[in-house]
């Protein structure tokens, strides 16, 4: 017999957007929470919502329509929050006020109501009101900075890492929130910074500079521990392999793997200090072996001899690594306008209670009558009129 989903009969009203916020809230729907999606009343929305960003983030999500710059749509919002367990926001952190929809004025129609906000800075301190993305996110909390080269401008990461840092430190925030309500029967409110969830993975570099006033500066891929370390460009099209030597053992099966190159033996090379010191000599002359090899050829041949490399993938290697299709990284879900779509697994693996995946993202509207017919108990006349007044 399936055990229910873990987070059955949680509803958790969301008005997250772009990645962040969504992804924050998607991990909650795949473990069965009731994930209700505000969804905004705009000509580009029917565009919006054929797209994969969107869909990739809202899987396992209600989606209802609901125009908040109208009295009747934030009247229709708070009938909301009274029948949910949490409200989810990523906006800046005057726009709930805006509506009247912020915690103190939530908490008034639902006492135990859990509220978690997530935005760029946080809702105090001077810079409260900034704007930003994952980019810029990540420049703020320094590690666009420590991801540079020397010498160089910063060079952002390839990725908005800090959306999935900071939607899986406020999925863990809200968590903790529900199993407090449980014990106590007390809501509270979540206030997230995205900046600081970012920052917190910075333990060493605040270490070094608080305790020791110490400065960590970008060292672009070179490494105070390894040598050769880096990104190395192989045969083909852009194509670029990673290779890490760490120990002695592994530098003799790095000779191997090249088939003991003279110059693997210079005595410049003969120590891990020496091999630091010269790396950049050390560089070329890999580079030079991986330049006549495919990446995956540099990999296998490595790899073979206990020495850590792997392929550089793009988006193609990816949804094609046979490493992630057998560890089920991929499902399928079928997309009521789309077809088939594809996306990543949940991050997190429970034995007992599994994430599910039961249905796309939402199209715009989908479930406006389970959630304002069912849920509210409005009926065909009441939806009529709010859709004539452009209000759903």
């Amino acid at each position: 017999m399936t055990n229910p989903p873990i987070l059955k009969g949680i509803r958790i009203l969301d008005f997250t957007w772009v990645l962040a916020g969504p992804y924050a809230t998607r991990i909650l729907a795949d473990f069965g929470a009731e994930v209700i999606k505000i969804q905004p009343l705009m000509p580009e929305a029917e565009d919006e919502f054929s797209r994969g960003y969107y869909n990739t983030w809202n899987r396992n999500k209600l989606g209802i329509t609901l125009n908040l710059s109208k009295p009747q749509g934030v009247a229709l919002a708070r009938r909301l929050v009274s029948i949910s367990d949490a409200v989810v926001e990523n906006f800046t952190p005057r726009v709930m006020a805006n509506w009247g929809l912020d915690y103190d004025s939530l908490k008034k129609i639902k006492p135990d109501l859990i509220m978690l906000s997530m935005s760029t800075m946080g809702n105090t301190g001077p810079w409260r009101d900034y704007a930003g993305f994952g980019p810029t996110v990540q420049a703020f909390s320094g590690i666009t900075y420590l991801t540079s080269f020397p010498g160089k401008p910063p060079l952002n990461l390839g990725t908005s890492y800090a959306d999935h840092i900071a939607g899986l430190l406020a999925c863990l925030a809200l968590l903790g929130a529900l199993e407090y309500r449980q014990r106590t029967g007390e809501g509270q409110y979540i206030d997230v910074s995205q900046v600081e969830a970012m920052a917190s993975l910075l333990g060493d570099a605040i270490l070094d500079y608080t305790v020791d006033g110490r400065q960590v500066e970008p060292v672009g891929n070179s490494s105070t521990e390894a040598a050769p370390h880096g990104v190395y460009r192989c045969h083909g099209d852009d194509r670029w392999c990673a290779i890490a030597v760490f120990t002695e053992d592994q530098w003799q099966g790095f000779k191997r793997a090249l088939g003991n190159p003279p110059w693997a033996e210079a005595r410049r090379f003969a120590t891990s200090a020496g091999r630091l010191k010269n790396s950049e000599q050390l560089n070329r002359l890999v580079e030079g072996w991986t330049k006549e090899h495919t990446a995956e050829e540099a990999m296998a041949s490595l790899q073979e001899q206990e020495v850590a490399a792997g392929v550089v993938q793009d988006a193609s290697d990816l949804a094609q690594d046979p490493q992630l299709k057998e560890r089920g990284f991929f499902i399928e879900l079928d997309h009521p306008e789309l077809g088939k779509t594809i996306s990543d697994a949940a991050p997190i693996r429970l034995s007992d209670t599994p994430a599910r995946y039961i249905r796309a993202a939402p199209i715009l509207g989908q479930d406006n009558g389970y959630v304002y017919g069912e849920l509210l108990g409005m009926n065909e006349g009441e939806l009529t009129k709010l859709r004539e007044q452009g209000v759903i």
